[in-house]
């Protein structure tokens, strides 16, 4: 794995649950309908228990659990970890309906491939960092710092043979819309797309 425990500074990088884009979505609504809540199995009413094993930023997170779901993050990187728990702890300050969502949440700081199998999550969320594009100009500031952070999930195959020997019922790939499948791992039982990115669904027989 190349996931860096490293100790630089993050410069202006925070999590926000309470203002910005996170804050705006949770104000503006958007529901169930998007891609990510129909991939993970929100539908007749269903709130899934979800382990989100890439947490990043938390915001797949956030709109899983602001949608009703338990959800579980996983971060491995103590810098990310740092981070994550500051920006909780201040949406938990802020009080409301935002405190109610970051209560479903639960953060952990290790490494999914071996806390999964501690778990029986309804459905596990996999997001790896991918390596930079060549026109790495063209990406966006923020996801710059991030993957300064936290470094490229080169073992994510691993950790997706790990999660579907862990979950109950799926396991959701995040993955970039125009990319391959991921190889060395079934095929997905069908996918979810969003405006750039895609949602590899794998169904876990009983």
């Amino acid at each position: 794995m190349n996931r860096k425990n490293i100790t630089t500074i993050s410069g202006d990088l925070i999590v926000d649950f309470v203002g910005g884009a996170v804050g705006h979505r949770f104000r503006s609504g958007g529901g169930r309908g998007q891609a990510l809540p129909k991939a993970i199995g929100m539908k007749g009413g269903k709130s899934p228990s979800v382990v989100d094993a890439t947490a990043g930023l938390g915001r797949d997170a956030f709109l899983l659990a602001s949608l009703g779901s338990e959800v579980t993050l996983i971060e491995r990187s103590p810098e990310m970890h740092g981070l994550l728990a500051d920006g909780m702890n201040r949406a938990l300050q802020a009080g409301g309906e935002i405190a109610e969502v970051i209560n479903r949440m639960t953060l952990l700081q290790g490494d999914a491939k071996d806390l999964l199998p501690t778990m029986s999550p309804d459905a596990v969320l996999v997001d790896p960092m991918h390596p930079a594009r060549r026109k790495s100009a063209l990406v966006k500031s923020e996801m710059r710092q991030i993957r300064e952070i936290v470094g490229t999930d080169d073992d994510a195959l691993d950790l997706m043979k790990v999660a579907l020997a862990s979950a109950r019922k799926r396991v959701v790939l995040k993955w970039p819309m125009r990319a391959d499948p991921m190889p060395g791992i079934q095929p997905p039982s069908h996918q979810i797309t969003g405006k750039s990115t895609r949602y590899d669904v794998f169904m876990i027989s009983a």
